[in-house]
């Protein structure tokens, strides 16, 4: 069945919200979610104050809909490598690892904007959790291949214990694995999968804040590379 075509109206409407989201992601490269001013905003798009609520609550409700669109945007960068991984686990951790640090690398004023609040008392509504879990999905799938070694083992009881009670991340990690919570390999999955983004986090701020320039291009691929291999050995992945 063919769309409903959308009113004038409506066009006009996402056209401007498409609009303000533009100025407002520039103001962020700028000068971080504290530089996203509302008024100023308002006048570059030729709107009064007043009228720029029309379209978005607050500026936290702008907030709100560029960490949507940054984390949808990084889920499909890392679900492009989920869908065409090289053959192994292995590679296949180290592609989507690649895939989120060039992604961040990209444009990192909006990886900035999804790690931690943005401004001061910013409380992100539920439907942002489901948006960032996408991000990690296909990290669960690789790591659900894997045994988990000694030196992980706690980290894997203590996932397996989380999501046997919390029926969201139960439900989350069955559409990416199969699994259910009572699988044996639930615990392994979310394990392998917290650690890395962990590790992932550790490269990539630190290269987003430039603490990798005097070190050369390639540092933060081969230190991202070096410490998602000691992951897999630790997870068993071949």
């Amino acid at each position: 069945m063919a769309a409903e075509a959308r009113s004038p109206r409506a066009r006009y409407r996402e056209q401007t919200r498409a609009e303000i989201k533009e100025i407002a992601l520039r103001q962020l490269a700028e000068g971080g979610a504290q530089g996203v001013a509302l008024t100023r905003i308002a006048s570059e798009v030729g709107l009064s104050g007043p009228a720029l609520y029309r379209y978005f609550a607050g500026r936290d409700d702008l907030l709100n809909d560029l960490v949507r669109d940054a984390y949808d945007d990084v889920a499909a960068a890392v679900g492009r490598v989920g869908a065409d991984a090289p053959a192994g686990p292995r590679l296949a951790l180290r592609a989507l690892g690649g895939a989120y640090l060039d992604w961040a690398v990209a444009q990192p004023h909006r990886y900035l904007l999804i790690q931690g609040g943005p401004v001061p008392g910013y409380a992100a509504p539920p439907d942002i959790v489901q948006r960032a879990r996408a991000a990690v999905g296909p990290f669960a799938k690789v790591f659900a291949q894997g045994e988990a070694t000694e030196a992980v083992r706690p980290v894997v009881a203590e996932m397996a214990g989380w999501v046997r009670t919390d029926p969201a991340a139960a439900e989350w990690l069955h559409a990416y694995t199969g699994l259910t919570a009572d699988d044996a390999r639930a615990g392994t999955a979310l394990a392998g999968t917290v650690l890395a983004w962990s590790q992932l986090h550790g490269t990539v701020g630190l290269e987003v804040s430039g603490q990798y320039a005097a070190m050369g291009s390639q540092a933060r691929m081969t230190l991202l590379n070096a410490q998602l291999d000691m992951l897999a050995d630790a997870f068993g992945l071949r």
